[in-house]
């Protein structure tokens, strides 16, 4: 039988084949998702670790330190309302699997520019390889399908964690960068993105033969409405914004929240090489803070259920600004530098669980999908804006500039949650 969504978890629903126990297939869809963003991980960690010097190393200008890291979130960007409207037309396991492949792509293409020695391939394969940044954050979001208000940020947090393991491994990769290129005769800087595109793979296996039935589906036939539809048209997710300030406010955080880590995080690594850092230490730095972005998210999942997903968001801003002021501060003194970008991933992982769950909750079902596509593109073209102007700012104003910089717009972002989100009043979130 089909069973309205009033955020109550019904014993089965009717699809095209037997009948589906949801709470069961709610939690294998988190597991089989979770074990994809293990995978995949491994090229988010590769981007950031790697993708700055490897752009300095084929541009020979150091201006373009942030370009791979841009030419990413770009590609997350597009591939975001891509995936968004392929999941509306047909489905979570459609659209997650055709990301998955275009990054896969894209992974190789950057082994293929270090081979070269091309920078513009460099730049097109990272665009690419970004489209996994849009599965990653799509999938938080299909984590939350078959979910109750109170298993929402739960199941979205596990998610968001199980990236820890590929993220924190896949800065590392970098010992093997030698050994690699020894066996392959491949560039050094090119090995770790081998590793990234068999990760990818291995996640669009995962997908493919795990998401069945899809998510999605069976969560719009719980609702009573079909689970796929034609496309909704991207001034309809605008609209829905407008109408639901909560919504409003939580994109507002996620976004500041992403666009403030990334400007951060992307001059890292030529900030800590400038100051004699290795590449090792320089991947070590990297990993603890993304083991910050995403080994806690369970922890912030259980503080907004338990204290309210707007002042989690709100403190993940603060704490945001908090690493951003630390960064600032510490000159070339690379443990000072390793606890502010782990500060400025702490921060971040509070808001973007928070903030997702909010999205995933206060605007009705039919608009969801849509609403979060578009809250996906706008984070990813934040992070864009953010690596850019961090390149460039590098040059200008130095690490130290950029770091203060983004503690101020950090705190700017958190006032506009607050703001906003009273315009919102006390809505209830919707199942």
């Amino acid at each position: 039988m089909t069973t309205p969504d009033d955020g109550t978890t019904p014993l089965a629903v009717e699809h095209a084949g037997p009948p589906v126990h949801v709470d069961r297939l709610r939690r294998r869809t988190v597991a089989v998702l979770a074990a994809a963003q293990v995978l995949g991980g491994l090229a988010a960690g590769s981007v950031v670790s790697v993708g700055s010097l490897l752009a300095v190393d084929l541009s020979g200008v150091r201006a373009w330190a942030g370009s791979v890291t841009t030419a990413s979130t770009l590609g997350a960007a597009l591939g975001s309302l891509a995936l968004a409207r392929l999941a509306v037309a047909h489905g979570r396991r459609r659209a997650l699997s055709t990301g998955l492949a275009l990054a896969a792509a894209g992974a190789i293409g950057i082994v293929l520019a270090a081979v070269l020695a091309f920078f513009p391939l460099l730049l097109v394969a990272g665009a690419l390889l970004g489209v996994g940044a849009a599965v990653t954050l799509q999938s938080r979001f299909a984590a939350t399908d078959l979910s109750t208000p109170t298993t929402r940020s739960r199941d979205l947090s596990v998610v968001v964690w199980a990236s820890t393991v590929g993220a924190v491994v896949g800065p590392n990769l970098v010992h093997l960068d030698e050994q690699v290129a020894r066996l392959t005769g491949l560039p050094p800087m090119a090995g770790v993105f081998v590793f990234a595109a068999a990760g990818l793979l291995g996640a669009l296996v995962v997908v493919q033969v795990g998401l069945r039935p899809d998510p999605l589906d069976v969560a719009g036939r719980r609702s009573g409405a079909p689970g796929t539809r034609p496309h909704v048209p991207l001034r309809s997710a605008l609209t829905t914004l407008r109408r639901h300030p909560r919504a409003a406010a939580a994109v507002v955080g996620v976004l500041t929240a992403h666009g403030v880590m990334v400007a951060v995080m992307s001059v890292t690594s030529v900030h800590l090489e400038d100051h004699g850092g290795s590449i090792s230490a320089v991947g070590l730095t990297i990993s603890l803070h993304l083991g910050a972005m995403f080994a806690f998210a369970p922890l912030m999942g259980l503080l907004a259920d338990a204290v309210g997903s707007r002042p989690t968001l709100v403190a993940g801003l603060l704490v945001l600004v908090l690493g951003a002021a630390v960064c600032g501060a510490a000159g070339g003194d690379h443990v000072a530098v390793t606890v502010g970008l782990a500060l400025v991933g702490l921060g971040w992982s509070a808001a973007t669980v928070a903030g997702s769950s909010i999205v995933s909750g206060a605007v009705p079902r039919a608009d969801r999908v849509a609403v979060q596509g578009l809250s996906d593109a706008m984070m990813s073209l934040a992070g864009a804006g953010g690596g850019l102007l961090a390149g460039v700012g590098l040059q200008v104003v130095g690490y130290s500039g950029i770091a203060v910089a983004a503690a101020v717009v950090g705190l700017l972002g958190a006032t506009a949650v607050v703001v906003v989100s009273r315009r919102g009043g006390r809505t209830t979130p919707t199942g």
